[in-house]
């Protein structure tokens, strides 16, 4: 019995190929986020907050704080649309583990942005009051 070929060509890939190519899946996948409002209103943001994170942060470690908690939030967004791209294709009828799915997802997002804002209200807080 012989070992079955993997379908995925990136399977067969090893170093520098692999990553050179794992690295224009990601880009596909952030041109594919930026037609999503949701995410390009969060990189809109994310244009304005960054640098504002090295004038915000007192220290190397609250500027990086500040800045991951903007990029968790579009990370987050990614994967969130990435369920519903998944479930939408699976069908367009409505069903109960499908909502659920699209609900976390939800959820997900709405959790890093809690996060993210009770970072930098933290951080504004810190540094002007």
């Amino acid at each position: 019995m012989t070992e079955q070929e993997p379908v995925d060509a990136q399977k067969r890939r090893t170093g520098l190929t692999r990553m050179v190519h794992a690295l224009g899946y990601s880009l596909a996948g952030l041109r594919a986020g930026w037609g999503e409002t949701a995410f390009r209103q969060e990189a809109l943001a994310a244009l304005v907050l960054v640098p504002a994170a090295f004038w915000v942060g007192r220290s190397w470690m609250e500027t990086a704080l500040l800045v991951a908690a903007v990029v968790l939030v579009m990370a987050v967004e990614l994967l969130n649309t990435g369920i519903e791209t998944a479930i939408d294709r699976i069908g367009p009828e409505w069903h109960d583990l499908s909502k659920r799915a699209k609900d976390m997802g939800s959820a997900a997002v709405l959790l890093s942005l809690l996060l993210c804002a009770g970072i930098w209200l933290a951080a504004l807080w810190a540094h002007w009051g």
